[in-house]
């Protein structure tokens, strides 16, 4: 199925407009919602192509700008020095109540529009692999895919570094897809441990699976990039989607 970037929306939040970057098939009227949460670079090109690519297999792919109160509309950071950096300083400069009222912001938007089902995906890498988990606890979520989420197991995202994710994972209904590198220094061996260990603690429904890999293996660019672990680790999340989107009995 071909796509079509509908260009994107700015969408009102308290602590100011957002842009949101919509792709959404050129036929099927009926489609499920995924939120797809960025690396800590805004909507760079690998990011726009992931979203296409869901978006060719039936899905309406909503990317926010998750500094949209710090940077300009547009504005995508370089995957170089200066622009790791900032992406760095601005996910813990960024108040964690901030990237909340993003995430209801969306979702509000989302809901209040005529989808044939009722509930939403989210999807993310890097910095959106732990925004994905996180927008996962409100209850209109129902899958979530995180790829090598960073921050969670040391609960230090935003402003202050103490976040609290991991901790109210009893909350969600979402079942839960992670996907990680053995080979990341991020999110180390003793690090995916005190995930998986959360999560079955809290008796989560959820999928594991590492892969020998560094860290951001599924961006197309770079030499990082493993493209048969990539095709795997996509062909999981699309699973999982087309499973708990797709279905009104499952996702009511």
């Amino acid at each position: 199925m071909s796509t079509q970037d509908q260009d994107f929306v700015d969408i009102p939040t308290p602590t100011g407009p957002m842009r949101v970057h919509r792709f959404v098939p050129k036929v099927a009227d009926l489609r499920p919602a995924v939120i797809l949460y960025s690396e800590i670079y805004q909507v760079t090109g690998p990011i726009r192509r992931l979203a296409a690519r869901l978006a060719g297999e039936g899905f309406e792919v909503l990317v926010p700008e998750v500094y949209h109160e710090y940077e300009e509309p547009g504005k995508v950071l370089a995957y170089d020095v200066p622009g790791t950096d900032r992406g760095n300083f601005l996910k813990f400069e960024k108040p964690l109540a901030a990237f909340d009222s993003d995430a209801k912001a969306l979702l509000d938007w989302i809901t209040s529009r005529p989808y044939p089902w009722a509930s939403v995906g989210t999807w993310g890498y890097c910095l959106g692999g732990h925004l994905a988990f996180r927008a996962a606890l409100d209850p209109r979520v129902s899958a979530t895919a995180c790829f090598y989420a960073t921050d969670l197991h040391t609960a230090t995202l935003g402003q202050g570094k103490k976040d609290d994710t991991l901790a109210r994972v009893k909350e969600s209904r979402a079942e839960r897809l992670l996907i990680w590198g053995r080979q990341d220094p991020h999110v180390p061996l003793a690090g995916r441990k005190l995930i998986y260990d959360a999560l079955t603690e809290a008796e989560s429904v959820f999928q594991w699976h590492e892969f020998n890999g560094a860290h951001a293996f599924s961006r197309d660019e770079g030499p990082r990039y493993d493209a048969a672990a990539s095709r795997l680790a996509f062909a999981l999340a699309l699973e999982l989607f087309q499973r708990r989107l797709t279905s009104p009995k499952i996702a009511t």
